[in-house]
């Protein structure tokens, strides 16, 4: 028997998961009961309802990426090396989370549903946009570190810079997603982010395909 600890993780790591495979639109409470193996009591005793599953989801998701992120952007690294790390971190990541599954990319579930919410879903655009927030404050540091080593072009607003760098990333992922082909996110990643970047070509790796290694291996 699972203690109340154990069925919330296991609610919120399956919950993850079916978002990670399908969206949050066509993963009903249900669904998430079977897979995790709990009683809809059960799921009703941790939350009141799916869109407060997909909340706590979200930052547990977060938790473990924050986690990835501290590690690639470790001052250990020069800035240089941050964005390679980033680079890897990307593609393995879509690695890890489709090993098992009949696709290649799956994206971020948590700004796909977001974007994706009705009028009446407030909490799901909320959940995902704190995400996003989260995600733009390690942007903003890694523009403004590059900008500092001297590695961009010109004067760059380093906020504006960092949205770009993750709006493209999360529209690279929705293609390789829609392509069913991560060689078509990994052409494209590192000289996307180069040109976004205005990165000097002194700083440049040469080649614009990604090759597949785990950002442990950075960390």
């Amino acid at each position: 028997m699972r203690n109340a600890a154990e069925t919330r993780d296991k609610l919120l790591e399956t919950a993850t998961g079916l978002i990670w495979q399908s969206n949050y639109s066509s993963v009903g409470v249900n669904e998430i009961c079977k897979q995790a193996g709990v009683t809809k009591g059960a799921f009703y005793h941790h939350f009141e309802s799916k869109a407060d599953l997909y909340i706590a989801a979200s930052r547990h998701y977060w938790e473990s990426m924050k986690r990835d992120l501290d590690a690639i952007y470790s001052p250990s690294f020069t800035p240089l090396e941050q964005l390679e790390n980033l680079i890897q971190l990307i593609i393995h990541k879509q690695i890890n989370e489709c090993s098992s599954k009949d696709m290649e990319v799956a994206g971020c579930p948590f700004f796909t549903s977001g974007g994706q919410a009705g009028i009446d879903e407030e909490k799901i655009r909320l959940a995902a946009r704190e995400m996003e927030d989260h995600m733009q404050r390690y942007s903003v540091a890694l523009v403004r570190n590059l900008k500092a080593e001297g590695a961009l072009k010109g004067n760059p607003d380093i906020d504006q810079v960092a949205r770009f760098l993750h709006h493209f990333v999360q529209g690279l992922l929705v293609y390789g997603r829609l392509m069913n082909s991560l060689n078509a996110v990994r052409a494209d990643l590192r000289e996307g982010l180069y040109r976004l970047l205005d990165l000097k070509e002194a700083y440049r790796t040469e080649g614009s395909e990604v090759p597949v290694s785990s950002p442990a291996d950075a960390a």
